[in-house]
């Protein structure tokens, strides 16, 4: 699902952690991660709400991804030392709620650029 895609987002993501490394807030990598996207001409939404729906009525909370690239994939960027558990979970969560099938989790906060896709199971 995706493949092209994909890889040209994790693409963009190894060419900001090469640059840039790990150790830095996420408000960096967002900003690096945006203009990479940019110079390589990846459709994307930045920091884009998306309307959550419970029992087919629209909440008034929404979801803010930290991109949308290709109009279909939600990208989720973290800068910590691991990926728990309830960062998949809550990735997870979101793609059924705002019903996208494809997300990519992707952690600049290690030494190696880490990243998980997340396929929406509804």
């Amino acid at each position: 699902m995706y493949k092209d895609e994909s890889y040209n987002i994790i693409g963009a993501c190894m060419a900001v952690h090469s640059q840039l490394g790990h150790g830095f807030l996420e408000a960096v990598y967002q900003e690096a991660l945006d203009r990479e996207f940019f110079k390589r001409k990846i459709p994307v939404e930045s920091q884009q709400k998306l309307n959550i729906y419970y029992d087919c009525e629209r909440l008034k909370k929404y979801y803010v991804a930290d991109f949308v690239c290709y109009n279909s994939i939600v990208v989720e960027i973290k800068a910590s030392s691991y990926f728990g558990k309830s960062q998949f979970e809550q990735t997870s969560n979101y793609l059924k709620a705002i019903n996208h099938k494809l997300g990519l989790l992707v952690n600049f906060g290690t030494a190696s650029l880490t990243s998980k896709r997340i396929i929406n199971p509804s």
